[in-house]
């Protein structure tokens, strides 16, 4: 016997085919980077209209009409406007960290999208007469690959708000760098749920492995925890804190303007588009065609139409940021701190430790893990839910009771070391006033000078 078939049988979980990358001859390795970059740029004109479309629909105004028809040339007047304002250093600012800022921020959010596949993984279709994968590349570990790119923008926030010599700039880049760490700790949980789940972390891999069902379904308090965490990496409302104009005037880019302003503006929309690339491709099947579809019609999956599929899920994600956007007021930034370290977590981690224990009795070829794995995560789901409404409900709103008899307290404008307003019942202390003019007394430095102030001296 073989002494390689003497021991015991060993199980390896991540075995993925990649040969089919890097086969491809220069020039089309040359177009399919072309055919990225304009994805993300033609995604992100038609999202800038969209969304200010969908807005204004959502508010009962008409939006963007006049450049182009239906106003869809508006966002390309932008650039184009932004581009030929004025280009202002500051005088305080490091120069050379204030240039490069928003290059760091914007590079980084176009490379994720080299790894996302548009369609199998296999010789699909053919690009003038050569016969080609969907994809730019694939690696075994290409999800970290995304994180990576991901955590190498946030830079670019960072730099920006200190090289531009101004407090509110820092302020808005030191809130994006402690968002970005309570956030991306809960969706590095999320991934490795689908990492365990899947056996890979080839996004190629990951998305053949969903051919039955979608991790959503799955893995859905995953999906949940990713969806919180992908609005708050791109500092979208209601968690744009690090760019508030309510209190920081315009954050980290105040202090920026034309081609530059709009080169944090791209990041942002490009950082929208990739992050909804990465939710479809873990956790919606990627490519594939949603079920009505595939179980009736087999060529769904194959030739060109799995880029349809793949497009329509990356905008049904975008619209979800729209909506978020005008629906939702922003939050504080102690709430959005708690909801990071106190919810997502704690529920992130939890939640891995059962997807590793059904995974683990997967592979000891028990037949429960599907009933354990939707029990847990429903039971996971309504604690979520229970620890959301928590978080944002009033201390009194809990007791759940008729209010106390009795007098309201005592007003305290800085109640929990913020101006809150008063609650009913409760009156706020007078504002100090200045007297008028006939109930100040006189000041003088000297003796009395005339007769009437001799009088009053007197108390005539």
């Amino acid at each position: 016997m073989s002494p390689a078939l003497s021991g015991p049988q060993v199980v390896q979980l991540a075995v993925e085919d990649l040969s089919v990358f890097g086969r491809d001859p220069w020039w089309l390795v040359v177009v399919k980077a072309v055919f990225c970059f304009a994805f993300l740029m033609v995604t992100v004109l038609f999202s800038i209209v969209w969304e200010r479309k969908v807005v204004a629909w959502m508010q009962l105004r008409i939006g963007p009409n006049r450049h182009g028809p239906w106003g869809m040339l508006q966002s390309l007047a932008d650039g184009i406007k932004l581009m030929l304002k004025e280009d202002v250093i500051v005088r305080r600012a490091d120069k050379v960290v204030y240039v490069l800022a928003p290059i760091v921020a914007a590079i980084p959010a176009f490379m994720a999208i080299a790894v996302i596949p548009f369609g199998p993984s296999g010789n699909e279709v053919s690009i003038f007469g050569h016969r080609t994968t969907m994809q730019l590349t694939d690696l075994p570990i290409a999800v970290l690959y995304i994180l990576a790119v991901a955590s190498v923008g946030i830079y670019g926030i960072v730099l920006a708000g200190w090289s531009s010599g101004s407090t509110y700039p820092l302020l808005g880049g030191l809130r994006s760098c402690a968002q970005m760490i309570s956030y991306e700790i809960a969706m590095g949980a999320a991934f490795a749920s689908v990492f365990l789940y899947s056996g890979s972390m080839s996004t190629s891999a990951i998305v053949e492995a969903q051919h039955d069902r979608w991790y959503v379904l799955l893995l859905p308090v995953s999906f949940l925890i990713y969806i919180a965490t992908m609005v708050g990496e791109t500092n979208r409302a209601p968690f744009d804190m690090p760019e508030s104009e309510g209190d920081l005037v315009g954050g980290f880019n105040t202090e920026y303007s034309s081609i530059k302003f709009a080169m944090f503006m791209l990041a942002e929309y490009v950082n929208m588009v990739t992050v909804s690339a990465v939710a479809a491709t873990l956790f919606l099947g990627g490519w594939r065609a949603p079920y009505p579809v595939s179980s009736f019609w087999e060529g769904a999956n194959h030739g060109w139409w799995p880029m349809l599929w793949f497009v329509i899920k990356v905008q049904l994600l975008l619209f979800f940021f729209i909506w978020l956007r005008g629906t939702l007021p922003r939050v504080r930034y102690d709430q959005l701190m708690k909801l990071g370290w106190k919810v997502l977590i704690p529920v992130s981690v939890t939640w891995l430790m059962l997807v590793a224990t059904v995974r683990a009795l997967r592979n000891e070829n028990y037949d429960f893990q599907d009933i354990v794995l939707y029990v847990g995560g429903a039971v996971l789901a309504v604690l979520l839910l229970s620890m959301l409404a928590d978080l944002f409900r009033g201390r009194d709103g809990e007791k759940g009771g008729e209010p106390a008899a009795g007098p309201p307290p005592a007003f305290d404008p800085m109640a929990g070391g913020f101006p809150v307003p008063p609650l009913p019942g409760q009156t706020p202390p007078p504002v100090p006033r200045r007297r008028s003019r006939q109930d100040r007394e006189l000041i003088s430095s000297g003796g009395a000078d005339s007769p009437r102030d001799r009088k009053e001296a007197d108390g005539v």
